[in-house]
């Protein structure tokens, strides 16, 4: 027996012009729930999976790229989106036709970078994935939006498109460079699901990361005390069959040897922190070592122990350098060090 919109309005307690509205493709998730009730059905049954909807949104905490912000969204089959407007908004346009986007994408000037491959800028711009927001009020249920790592490729291409000299609005060029050094691509994802609350899952295993860092690195070093020993330096001249005199100069390998054998396997992003607290200069060099930042009571002795492992292993590979370095990755394996994967904050 079939319902008449007028009754099943009744049913939910709605208003027939909201009830159709809600049928049009704009109900919220309480609605939804008060239909499949009413009709004794399952609230899967009433959703049309062909659709693309918004189902975790940034809200009121809008994506923070330097000093530009995005609204961002991750839809029903998991792919992350910004608006056309709100990248329109980022690049720093403040026209209000949605159409500015494609129309500076699809640009005779700018075609000799925007419009070359199947895979174009000019291409991509033309195609936005269509979805339907929650909540949506008045006739504009649905918003035109882009992959999120296409914010990426278009700022890269505006760089490029201005050292061809074929593009100088110094407003849309200094908002390319603001993302482009605030985030890279391999994160753009993981950044639009910590916004939009996508992450649950990450946020925990994000606090867990920021609860021991914070008990093994410190913010301010500690006064340089002598903590690698020689013994540490002369296996590393013996297991790459290199001359030990016991100088204090050494190649500038070693360093990256440090960074590989030590700092990357003390534990998940310990690297990538020190890395921040601690960077180079103009010229390369570091103001502090990166052991005067690990914490007397945690990653200090955690360093001690490491480096009395990695000498044991040492001897154990009898000084060969490709022995040595699988029973290292057998007994301390590198840890994850992509800092930023887990929000910017960290």
């Amino acid at each position: 027996m079939g319902i008449t919109q007028k009754e099943l309005a009744a049913l939910v307690g709605m208003t027939e012009p909201g009830i159709s509205k809600a049928i049009n493709g704009s109900a919220s998730e309480d609605t939804i729930r008060k239909v499949a009730n009413a009709l004794h059905v399952t609230e899967a049954s009433l959703i049309d999976d062909s659709e693309l909807y918004e189902k975790y949104s940034s809200g009121d905490n809008p994506l923070q790229l330097g000093n530009l912000q995005l609204d961002c969204y991750v839809l029903n089959n998991g792919l992350r989106v910004f608006s056309g407007r709100g990248i329109q908004r980022a690049l720093g346009n403040t026209s209000q036709s949605g159409e500015w986007l494609k129309r500076f994408c699809t640009a005779d000037s700018l075609y000799p970078v925007f419009g070359t491959g199947e895979n174009s800028i000019a291409n991509r711009a033309m195609n936005p994935v269509t979805f339907r927001r929650k909540n949506a009020g008045g006739s504009q249920t649905t918003t035109n939006a882009y992959e999120a790592t296409f914010l990426i490729d278009l700022c890269s291409a505006i760089l490029d498109a201005r050292d061809a000299l074929l593009i100088s609005d110094s407003n849309i060029i200094e908002s390319a460079e603001i993302i482009i050094r605030s985030v890279a691509k391999v994160g753009i994802i993981a950044l639009v699901d910590e916004a939009t609350g996508y992450d649950k899952v990450k946020n925990k295993a994000k606090d867990a990361l920021r609860s021991f860092l914070d008990t093994f690195i410190k913010t301010e070093a500690s006064r340089w005390v002598k903590t690698f020993p020689d013994y540490f330096f002369e296996d590393i001249y013996k297991l790459r069959g290199w001359n030990w005199t016991n100088i204090a100069q050494r190649p500038g390998v070693v360093g990256k040897m440090i960074n590989d054998i030590v700092y990357e396997r003390l534990g998940p992003s310990v690297l990538a922190q020190l890395q921040e607290i601690n960077p180079t200069d103009a010229n390369g060099k570091r103001a502090k070592k990166h052991h005067q930042f690990l914490s007397q009571d945690v990653g200090i002795p955690a360093l001690k122990d490491h480096l009395v492992s990695v000498h044991t292993l040492a001897k154990a590979s009898k000084y060969n350098w490709t022995v040595f370095m699988q029973l290292l990755d057998e007994v301390h394996p590198r840890q994850y060090q992509q800092l930023y994967l887990f929000g910017p904050e960290i």
